[in-house]
């Protein structure tokens, strides 16, 4: 790490917890960050500003005027650009020394299987539950650990997934096939702010996961009440039926 760098993430370093060696871990990491809206906008942004080494951006929408209000990592010039390409040049703006590779796309199981064995950690920042059981079961079957992000109207979520591990449940552990909270922020709204937050916490719950320090939300669920500023944490348990993860840990036994 030569001089420059030290000073980017010296206040970073200062902390014992992060050190030299905390950073070098998140210099030689390589994160997958998929959607690029309301939530991926400040995690991208955190994650390259702290000096992740690689983030995979993936989303298949383009900019548009209605996202302007939440979707920070995009600018009123970006309008009608892929989100993949608006945030890219965003983000090499804030650190050059970020390594950013694009998918424009949406991806399939497939996919899954060729992008997730090269990275570390998989970052969700989608708004709907297919898409969301589709990165979960990715996950599973490479055993890639899982930041779980959520934000509507005044109301937000966070949770970490380890799946394989006997201690961590996954999100098909949390709702099942048969969830019907279809909603977004499209239809019923959400208040600018509180996708920063939630997407805040994403970012510094993967560099956590990244470094190996401190405790992260892996069986617990953070909730946020942003009208009444109020959060909670709900505990959960790895379902022994549960026919993603399950059988994985049956395997690990």
């Amino acid at each position: 790490m030569d001089d420059q760098l030290l000073l980017r993430y010296s206040r970073q370093i200062l902390l014992p917890e992060i050190d030299i060696e905390g950073q070098n871990r998140l210099l030689t990491s390589s994160v997958m960050l998929i959607g690029l809206g309301g939530l991926g906008s400040p995690i991208a942004m955190y994650l390259a500003a702290a000096g992740v080494g690689r983030l995979v951006l993936v989303d298949h929408d383009h900019v548009e005027l209605s996202n302007l209000q939440r979707q920070i990592v995009h600018g009123t010039a970006d309008l009608k650009r892929r989100k993949v390409e608006s945030a890219r040049d965003h983000l090499l703006e804030l650190n050059p020394h970020t390594r950013i590779e694009t998918i424009d796309r949406r991806l399939d199981p497939q996919d899954f299987d060729h992008y997730l064995p090269g990275v570390d950690v998989v970052v969700n920042a989608t708004d709907n539950f297919e898409t969301r059981f589709m990165i979960n079961e990715a996950c599973a079957r490479h055993r890639k650990p899982l930041v779980s992000g959520a934000a509507i109207r005044f109301e937000g979520q966070v949770t970490v997934f380890h799946p394989g591990t006997e201690a961590s449940p996954c999100y098909r552990c949390l709702y099942n096939n048969d969830a019907t909270g279809t909603e977004t922020c499209t239809q019923t709204g959400v208040v600018a702010p509180l996708l920063g937050i939630i997407g805040s916490v994403q970012a510094l719950e993967t560099l956590k996961v990244l470094m190996g320090i401190g405790q992260d939300l892996s069986g617990r669920l953070l909730l946020l009440d942003a009208l009444a500023m109020e959060w909670h944490t709900m505990r959960f348990r790895r379902d022994p039926r549960c026919p993603v993860c399950a059988p994985l840990v049956a395997v690990s036994a």
